[in-house]
């Protein structure tokens, strides 16, 4: 591990959750998933997973059915109704560049930090879906075009947000002496996400977000990316932490856990999986490296949305809390978790792999300090 990697991962690993404020669960097969779309359900879910010690829900963009997902929440005013039900969990907004202006999300989540008292934060996703854009009349950019405006949209977030008389004149945004009042309550702003593998997301990350997520992978392969971005970030004099996509399946035996994975794959919704496969890679191979999300992923890795199996949280509790810790170990911040039944295994994970996850975190720390001090 670098320098950089022990520095930036030395604190405690944080935990997210996909709020399914999106029907058809986490996972693209018609096995039976004990997860409802509803808000009741997820209002008794974030106060579940803030009990369970969870940091971050991250509510769903989507437009337009497809993939599985028939009915779609919409994601600011979704989030807003779970910081109402909860008291510390901190709630991530999707929102799109090009339906959304920078004008609106910054003025409605200056708002709902207000209300929240500091409890908001966004991901901005630069688009996969085409055909979701020219349903709604919205042009459809070129791959690397997308992350152009969306690190635009970011920069004027940023202005107006931090700045009066803010002054922008950018390719897809325009501003001219613009005042938000009142500002948000956390400084010197929300938090910002975005997601992303390729080059151009890497690259606009390490220059402007906050929060960096990926596809699920294995250790090895994160570490490349991580080691990338972090390189880029340190030339920009910028800082950017890490969130991975995993699908977690914890049980008591690794027996259960493996028939689980199978039982999943074996349901799976082919004719779904093969049309979000056909869409999510035209827009991963449409980057010029070709190497963007989904770009690699096989047919088992897209049944669960953002290749969350490839991350292998799937076994017994020791030996996910072991993997997480490796994840940590090539400085992975955050893990974005998805479940089949989302309430019982968020409180499952709270009851038996975080603890594990923090006995391992210490240890670690006592060994690093012990370290340090015969050096």
């Amino acid at each position: 591990m670098t320098q950089l990697q022990t520095s930036e991962s030395q604190g405690a690993l944080h935990f997210a959750y996909w709020v399914p404020n999106v029907s058809g669960g986490l996972v693209v097969s018609t096995i039976e998933q004990r997860t409802h779309w509803g808000l009741d359900y997820n209002v008794r879910l974030a106060q579940a997973a803030e009990r369970a010690g969870f940091d971050y829900a991250l509510s769903q963009i989507r437009f337009t059915a497809g993939y599985g997902a028939e009915h779609q929440h919409e994601s600011v005013s979704f989030s807003q109704a779970l910081l109402h039900a909860t008291t510390r969990l901190k709630v991530l907004a999707a929102i799109l560049p090009g339906p959304w202006s920078p004008a609106v999300v910054a003025k409605q989540l200056a708002t709902i930090d207000h209300i929240s008292n500091g409890r908001i934060a966004i991901n901005v996703v630069s688009g996969w879906f085409k055909g979701e854009f020219t349903a709604i009349g919205e042009p459809w950019l070129e791959h690397d075009e997308r992350y152009r405006r969306s690190e635009e949209f970011i920069r004027a977030l940023k202005g107006i947000w931090t700045q009066d008389s803010f002054t922008m004149r950018g390719d897809f945004y325009r501003f001219h002496n613009y005042t938000l009042s009142p500002k948000p309550v956390q400084q010197p702003h929300p938090e910002i996400f975005q997601g992303g593998s390729s080059r151009a997301a890497r690259d606009m990350a390490s220059r402007v977000s906050d929060w960096y997520f990926t596809n699920g992978n294995t250790p090895e392969n994160l570490k490349a990316q991580i080691d990338d971005i972090r390189a880029k970030a340190r030339e920009n004099g910028h800082r950017v932490r890490i969130g991975v996509n995993a699908f977690v399946i914890a049980r008591d035996t690794e027996e259960e856990a493996q028939q689980v994975l199978a039982d999943i794959i074996k349901h799976a919704h082919v004719e779904a999986v093969h049309a979000f496969g056909d869409a999510v890679k035209q827009a991963g191979q449409a980057s010029p490296e070709g190497q963007g999300n989904w770009a690699t992923s096989t047919f088992e890795d897209l049944v669960q949305y953002n290749d969350g199996f490839r991350t292998n949280l799937i076994g017994t509790p020791a030996q996910i809390a072991e993997r997480i810790i490796a994840l940590k170990a090539v400085g992975v911040d955050l893990v974005l978790t998805g479940f089949l039944h989302f309430i019982e295994e968020v409180e499952y994970f709270g009851t038996k792999v975080l603890p594990l996850v923090r006995e391992l975190e210490a240890a670690a720390a006592t060994r690093q300090s012990r370290a340090l001090e015969a050096a």
